[in-house]
């Protein structure tokens, strides 16, 4: 009897010391990061059947087991990578956001400072002091632009550095990974019972690969995990890992994409709409989503103030009387660069080169605005018809050669038109269109006009007049031309019948009062035009070599029998600014996206568009932290350390190994009086 007191006795010492031990361990892992709270299973050894009943023999320790809860645990990961994808958004398009936001270094305020020069030699156009200024408001306008693109570049560089460090930084973690694996399956098969500590190491690298990028986790039969990424792509498969490679873009080798790598060594890209979650995710995100677009639509707002001021100038005369045609006229304000289109590096070496080129602005009858988009565009060849893609909405244009793609552009105006190499294009062949996303990096005021201000077209080229013989009351407005006109042919003179007007060239009249216009076709100059006070007449002629077009002027008052009226060349207009007036009115006239929407307003849409992003990351980032603390909070419930917990089962266990105790010191006495007897 006292031996079998001794055995049950110390069995219960062994239970209590192993969870005395284990106790003692989460006593001192509180604080290690990914550590589990730990228990060991106790369980009754077998009876012995007796004739009085079964007599138990003690207990031992089954395992000592992780408090692990997979749900939770799943909860935390999925929490964890939304925060840090968040927070990598958020940290990048806050300095878009606050760079847009500066009063002082953001675009309204050179671009009003600019427009604010233009008005003061519309005010004094012989002034080349006003001229200057204007020049040196252009001048400081486009450094804005271009300190504005290099911030930009600077952000793309600091995302491709950002992707490649958090690849290698993943592949370090899933070769970590792939090893414990290995480690876990080995130590199991040892005594069938599990490596905790191991675990808990290899949960702390998913947790941590996790944070970089978000991943699936699947366990085998054998205890190891699997880690898949995207929808599906394999990372570690057991023991077998497959590396990720952060590598140039096929499309566009400024871009650093990510890739899986093959058994050959040869890099699979991984479509960035695959990659989600994780800091990784947060940076794709927002290259996809503000950077490119920031970069379109800074470039698409330098493209259209170049395009649209320099229609306009060229329909001026400058100082020293130069107008469009004239070897030493400048028409050019603004200079930019043209599209860049790239060549797929899986084209063929001998494929076609395809370039873009910026098609005229529109002029509706006003003023001239560009049809440009703040989108890149693909130009895809499948062996026998084209695909032009707009990415930001995938809008298509078809055609089976590039010429058709041009012709169906012409009634979609995208501010710009294709053309290729005389080569033969093979299937598959795509090309990365960016109209506007580089405008902006070179924009600058033409060299000859920042030399020489007189170069400004700030006088209307053609000027009109009233004969001092008139008997009438009519005064003539502001003349102005459009777009390829003719100053041929004068001066002309239009005289008043008592019915309307006589002596304009073959061609025709179109007569404009409010938004009612009517064209009158004109067989000699004796046709007769009505006359409409305050309307405009805006004059065309058929042969433009020999005869003025595309004038307008305006006559107000009430004519009498025999007036005439003069439209001759403006050959004393330096004091005139009928041009340049109208290049002011191009800051509040609707220039951008086909004629809907002012430099000020697209710009602030853009801002507003920006802040709204971030705005919407900030919040969002909160509310997953909050989700992040709530989901820690109940796996820790489960599975942290509770130090008064442990303190009560440290007290819990010395009481029980002490009662085993007593037991011994029992089962001993018993035996020393059976010696005794």
């Amino acid at each position: 009897m006292a031996s079998g007191l001794l055995s049950i006795a110390m069995t219960g010492i062994n239970a209590a010391q192993m969870a005395l031990t284990t106790t003692s361990n989460n006593i001192s892992n509180q604080n290690t990061a990914g550590y589990t709270l730990q228990r060991t299973v106790q369980s009754s050894n077998p009876t012995i059947m007796t004739g009085s009943g079964g007599l138990g023999q003690g207990t031992n320790v089954v395992t000592v087991e992780r408090m692990y809860s997979q749900a939770l645990t799943n909860q935390v990961l999925s929490a964890q990578t939304n925060v840090s994808s968040l927070d990598a958004y958020t940290s990048q398009i806050s300095q878009i956001d606050n760079m847009l936001a500066d009063q002082n270094a953001g675009l309204t305020p050179a671009v009003q400072s600019f427009f604010n020069g233009v008005q003061a030699v519309a005010s004094n156009p012989s002034s080349t002091s006003a001229r200057s200024s204007m020049v040196s408001a252009a001048q400081s306008m486009v450094a804005s632009f271009q300190s504005m693109y290099s911030r930009l570049q600077e952000l793309s560089n600091g995302v491709n550095s950002q992707i490649t460090s958090t690849v290698n930084s993943i592949n370090g973690y899933t070769k970590e990974i792939g090893d414990l694996n290995q480690q876990i399956v080995a130590a199991s098969a040892i005594n069938g019972q599990p490596a905790n500590d191991l675990l808990d190491k290899r949960d702390q690298l998913v947790a941590e690969l996790n944070k970089l990028v978000k991943v699936n986790v699947s366990t085998n039969t054998d205890g190891s995990y699997n880690v898949f990424v995207g929808t599906g792509q394999q990372l570690v498969v057991g023991s077998q890992v497959t590396s990720m490679a952060a590598v140039a873009s096929a499309a566009d080798p400024s871009r650093i994409v990510v890739g899986l790598v093959g058994i050959s060594g040869k890099v699979q890209e991984l479509p960035e709409s695959l990659i989600s979650g994780g800091s990784l995710g947060g940076f794709l995100s927002f290259r996809s989503q503000a950077l490119d677009n920031s970069y379109n639509q800074l470039g698409m707002m330098a493209s259209s103030v170049a395009q649209t001021f320099n229609a306009q100038n060229a329909l001026g005369q400058d100082m020293l009387g130069n107008i469009a045609g004239n070897a030493n006229f400048v028409g050019n304000f603004f200079t930019t660069d043209q599209p860049t289109v790239i060549s797929n590096s899986n084209n063929g070496v001998t494929d076609p080169v395809v370039s873009a080129t910026l098609t005229a602005p529109s002029y509706n009858g006003t003023n001239f605005y560009t049809n440009l988009t703040a989108s890149n565009y693909q130009l895809s060849y499948d062996g026998s018809n084209f695909s032009l893609t707009r990415l930001s909405d995938n809008k298509t244009w078809s055609g089976a050669s590039v010429a058709a793609i041009n012709t169906a552009l012409a009634s979609d105006p995208q501010g710009f038109t294709l053309g290729a190499t005389a080569s033969t294009f093979s299937a598959g062949d795509s090309y990365l269109i960016q109209p506007t996303k580089d405008l902006a990096r070179n924009f600058s005021v033409n060299s000859s006009v920042a030399a020489d201000p007189r170069l400004i077209a700030a006088a209307a080229p053609v000027a009109a007049a009233v004969s001092l013989s008139n008997a009438g009351s009519v005064s003539v407005g502001p003349v102005s031309v459009g777009p390829n006109y003719s100053a041929n042919g004068l001066p002309l003179t239009l005289s008043y019948n008592g019915t309307g007007l006589t002596g304009f060239p073959v061609g025709s009249v179109t007569v404009t009062n409010g938004n009612s216009s009517t064209t009158y076709p004109i067989a000699a100059s004796t046709d007769t035009i009505p006359f409409t006070s305050g309307a405009t007449i805006t004059i065309n002629a058929s042969n433009t070599a020999s005869a003025p077009a595309v004038i307008s002027l305006s006559l107000s008052g009430v004519p009498a029998n025999g007036d005439t009226f003069t439209v001759s060349a403006n050959t004393s207009g330096v004091e005139d600014s009928g041009n340049i007036v109208r290049m002011g009115q191009l800051q509040t006239q609707n220039t951008m996206l086909g004629g809907t929407a002012t430099y000020e307003d697209n710009y602030a849409g853009f801002v507003n568009d920006i802040g709204n992003k971030a705005a919407s990351a900030n919040v969002s980032s909160q509310a997953q932290t909050a989700l992040l603390n709530q989901a820690t909070a109940a796996r820790d419930a489960v599975s942290g350390v509770n130090s008064d917990e442990e303190a009560a089962k440290l007290v819990q266990y010395q009481q029980a190994y002490q009662a085993s105790a007593k037991v011994i010191q029992v089962a001993s006495k018993l035996f020393d009086t059976l010696i005794s007897l």
